[in-house]
């Protein structure tokens, strides 16, 4: 590749050391940020390793053979992700995502996911464990995965088509290896599936009615298609704003041939807005964070691999939780210290995007920390 490799240091953030409160109090079983938002959904990305290369996430021209991945030991082990997400726990999150990259990479998966379902939330409950997933490992690893605990899966799908899709996981890996993914998880009782399509116009957008179809006629209500605008997540990738398709445009062409209503939502800080199809088969989701940001109700922190706390996904820098485990830190102090921050968060990148000036350093890439 040449001159156009990305220096290493350029790709990744830089981390915010973490102060530790002289008396920290206990959690209390809810945070709320500086505009109101409690704290409720937690992130966690446990690779950074990905077996595609898509280009709105990880474009091969800067993830070739010669990028550097994180090695093993700067990972959180398992054992430091439980602890991490007992302490969200008790400060009031209740769903946990586990992300990466392509998280079913990381080896002994479901040994982590059993750890995460013995823990319980502020009420006493189990919390939600979800994953998100290319899918194309689920057929070896669905059953485990559920019978550890995981309660959904989410699936990413770009296009049906065959050739669209492998040009776009750039990796030549079929389509057909994806939808086996789906069945297993279904098979394995991860019901009801969330499927992902990122909509790039000119590239994939012709696949929207073509995937929404084969959703309906081969799963119904099992799996849930949702439609995700393209966003500047990163610096990598490229973004352009005549590229993203909106969500408006998006469920006009499904209303035109299948007939759409809206779906109340289930919770005030769900990211997608629902509609159903009118003959009962099923229903969609549409995320628009470029034409209809959901910074206020915002509920989700997230964690990377190396154990940096982001309060949003479009953020320049972390916090180091990592250094805080490593270095003896009492339970209450790391989570005086996720309190602290927590309390400070104002991030509304989407709500500002287009009355802010370019962020000074480059943003967390997709591929480091999840969607």
């Amino acid at each position: 590749m040449g001159e156009s490799v990305i220096p290493l240091a350029d790709l990744r953030v830089s981390a915010i050391p973490l102060a530790v409160p002289a008396t920290p109090a206990a959690p209390a079983g809810r945070l709320v940020d500086r505009l109101g938002r409690p704290l409720r959904d937690l992130r966690i990305s446990v690779t950074d390793r990905c077996n595609f290369r898509c280009g709105y996430c990880m474009p091969r021209e800067v993830f070739d053979t010669r990028y550097r991945f994180l090695p093993h030991d700067a990972l959180l082990s398992f054992e430091e992700i439980t602890r991490v997400a007992r302490l969200f726990l008790a400060h009031g999150v209740r769903k946990i995502r586990l992300t990466g990259g392509e998280p079913l990479l990381r080896k002994q998966l479901p040994v982590l996911v059993e750890q995460l379902s013995a823990l319980r939330t502020v009420d006493g409950s189990k919390p939600e464990l979800t994953l998100t997933t290319n899918g194309t490992l689920l057929p070896r690893l669905a059953r485990p995965l559920r019978d550890a605990g995981l309660d959904r899966i989410t699936v990413s799908l770009d296009a049906l088509d065959d050739a669209v899709f492998r040009r776009m996981n750039d990796v030549d890996q079929p389509v057909a290896e994806v939808l086996r993914g789906i069945d297993a998880a279904l098979e394995a009782g991860l019901a009801p599936v969330k499927l992902n399509m990122v909509v790039r116009r000119g590239l994939n957008d012709h696949e929207v009615l073509p995937l929404a179809r084969h959703v309906r006629d081969t799963w119904g209500a099992a799996v849930r298609l949702r439609f995700i605008e393209y966003m500047d997540v990163g610096s990598s990738n490229g973004w352009r704003l005549d590229e993203v398709l909106p969500s408006a445009q998006v469920r006009a062409r499904l209303d035109q041939a299948f007939g759409l209503e809206r779906v109340p939502p289930a919770s005030p800080d769900e990211t997608a807005e629902r509609w159903r199809y009118r003959d009962g088969r099923g229903e969609i989701g549409l995320i628009s964070s470029v034409t209809h940001a959901f910074c206020g109700d915002c509920s989700r922190a997230r964690l990377s691999t190396e154990g940096k706390l982001f309060l949003c996904l479009f953020a320049s820098r972390g916090h180091d939780l990592r250094t805080l485990l490593r270095s003896g830190a009492s339970d209450a102090q790391i989570a005086g210290a996720i309190g602290m921050v927590w309390n400070a968060r104002d991030e509304r990148y989407s709500e500002l995007r287009g009355r802010q000036a370019p962020a000074p350093e480059r943003r967390i890439e997709m591929h480091y920390i999840g969607g």
